[in-house]
């Protein structure tokens, strides 16, 4: 197996309590930023419990998942520097149709997260279509809209704007299992003014869409 994805397959983590829920934060890679034409090369994912009785979201690190889709034209050099993933890894990843489905099967049903979640959402939702012919169901909130609802005071934009605004550090950037950590820790330091008046998901893209009024002030 290989090692960037066998660490899903086979894990075993407890069942998650009654009245919790569980979303997946999720990064990806890819060969370019074109979500027309561009090749999804990667996504990392990691597993959030959300008890609303408690407002308490919690990152479960052992509830994760990596995979590499294999690649029949290796990305650019420049592309390659960026992301980190080599042309031997590219063409030694995992069949897309076995990486989406293993993808799909670790979601599950769970709401989607991600930082200007349109571009992953498109990326993920484009190769799911061509490889297993379906659309992808699942619910999806930009993290940005969250950070920007919360802390409308904060001129910040990219993900490392935030990141400097929070003080988080983020060793491996632009390698989408670092990032997705980073993505976990923003959602836990804008949490408690969401548990503050949100109790469901459906709360949470309420507050998330305010994002475009903000934008038009």
């Amino acid at each position: 197996m290989s090692a960037w994805w066998s660490g899903w397959f086979g894990r075993a983590l407890d069942p998650l309590p009654a009245a919790t829920e569980r979303w997946v934060a999720l990064d990806v890679e890819t060969s370019g930023l074109d979500v027309a034409r561009d090749r999804l090369l990667a996504i990392a994912a990691i597993g959030l419990c959300v008890d609303w009785t408690r407002g308490r979201l919690d990152v479960r690190l052992g509830d994760s998942f990596e995979v590499v889709l294999r690649q029949d034209e290796v990305s650019s050099r420049d592309n390659i520097l960026l992301h980190g993933i080599g042309a031997q890894s590219q063409r030694d990843g995992l069949e897309p149709v076995a990486a989406l489905r293993a993808f799909e099967a670790f979601v599950g049903a769970a709401p989607l997260l991600a930082f200007h979640s349109a571009f992953d959402e498109a990326l993920i939702g484009r190769h799911v279509r061509r490889y297993l012919g379906h659309r992808l169901a699942n619910s999806w909130v930009d993290i940005e809209h969250l950070c920007a609802v919360t802390h409308p005071q904060v001129r910040a934009r990219s993900l490392d704007e935030w990141m400097a605004y929070f003080g988080i550090v983020c060793p491996r950037r632009h390698q989408a299992a670092a990032d997705t950590l980073a993505e976990c820790e923003l959602l836990q330091r804008v949490w408690p003014a969401l548990a503050g008046e949100c109790r469901s998901w459906r709360d949470v893209r309420t507050v998330a869409a305010r994002r475009r009024w903000l934008a038009s002030a």
